[in-house]
């Protein structure tokens, strides 16, 4: 339902001329009205709103843990876009019952975040009704190129940071967005497109890539798979590589770069793993190497809003 409404609502979005890129991306890319004060860089803006029993449980999670992750998932979406944060607006829903209390400790998280981030909190909203918990926070940024999900290149190495699946075992709730890894890559190679990991590594690529028109042909045996995702295969009567293949809110990056660009990238050391995990090719969908190098479809699984999740690669 959320990508066919958001087809919908792009396709009803008046385009004014001062929106770059609107309704479709990680963030938006808002232009200055006057080029002449922008010193070449453009806004980045982004928004997201999670609610308790949707997003998160209030009585089962620290509310400090909720308050950092409502932060922390915008960071990463401002990192997708190869951006740096500058500012937030803060708007919390507060259930009647102990609202001030509750508002403290949310607000506990966010601040921690935005220190470690360096963002500065400009405003938001308060209110109380007689409902969950539910916390929107949008972000301000800057960037000279913005990345976007549409400047794949046939050709182009596919890369990861971080390790993938698990979260659900607590990852999730703390995220590392990318953002000072995005202000690296930017200072030493040009990515052609990214998207951040927030409903699952494949699902999240292939949003990428069909944004771009291309495909891609992976080497699953290089996907790098989290501790969290292991401990999680011995329950959950799925493989550590289904869970890193389709598990949610990993927040990480994926990205690609020309071959020549992904040389450097395997020659740095850029204090967190980033790991090569294919190529871009012409032909649409996700193509995964078998026996005797030739190439076989597996299909894209993860988290839909609205629908079922089901298992994927093998």
């Amino acid at each position: 339902m959320e990508q066919s409404f958001l087809a919908y609502l792009r396709g009803r979005t008046r385009q004014l001329p001062q929106v770059a890129v609107g309704i479709g991306d990680d963030a938006a890319v808002i232009d200055w009205p006057e080029p002449s004060v922008s010193n070449g860089l453009q806004q980045i803006a982004c928004t997201d709103q999670i609610i308790d029993g949707v997003d998160f449980r209030s009585d089962e999670q620290s509310l400090v843990d909720i308050g950092f992750k409502s932060m922390a998932i915008n960071l990463s979406d401002i990192a997708a876009m190869g951006a740096r944060p500058a500012s937030a607006l803060v708007t919390l829903a507060l259930p009647s019952d102990n609202a001030t209390e509750i508002a403290g400790e949310v607000y506990e998280g966010i601040l921690e975040a935005a220190q470690r981030y360096q963002v500065a909190i400009a405003g938001g909203d308060l209110s109380t009704y007689d409902g969950p918990l539910s916390i929107s926070i949008t972000i301000l940024g800057w960037a000279e190129q913005p990345w976007l999900r549409s400047g794949a290149e046939e050709g182009d190495a596919l890369f990861v940071t971080g390790a993938l699946g698990g979260s659900l075992l607590g990852r999730h709730l703390r995220p590392e967005p990318r953002v000072e890894l995005a202000t690296k890559l930017n200072e030493t190679v040009k990515v052609h497109a990214a998207i951040d990991v927030s409903d699952g590594f494949s699902l999240d690529l292939d949003r990428m890539l069909a944004a771009s028109r291309m495909g891609a042909e992976l080497s699953l045996e290089s996907l790098p798979i989290s501790d969290a995702a292991h401990e999680f295969a011995k329950t959950s009567g799925r493989t550590p590589l289904q869970h890193a293949w389709s598990d949610g809110e990993d927040f990480e990056l994926i990205f690609c770069v020309s071959s020549e660009d992904a040389e450097v990238i395997e020659k740095t050391d850029w204090g967190v793993p980033v790991t090569r995990v294919g190529k871009v090719v012409g032909r649409t969908g996700l193509w995964k190497r078998v026996e005797t190098s030739k190439f076989e479809r597996v299909f894209p699984q993860g988290f839909v809003h609205g629908e079922t999740d089901t298992a994927a690669a093998e």
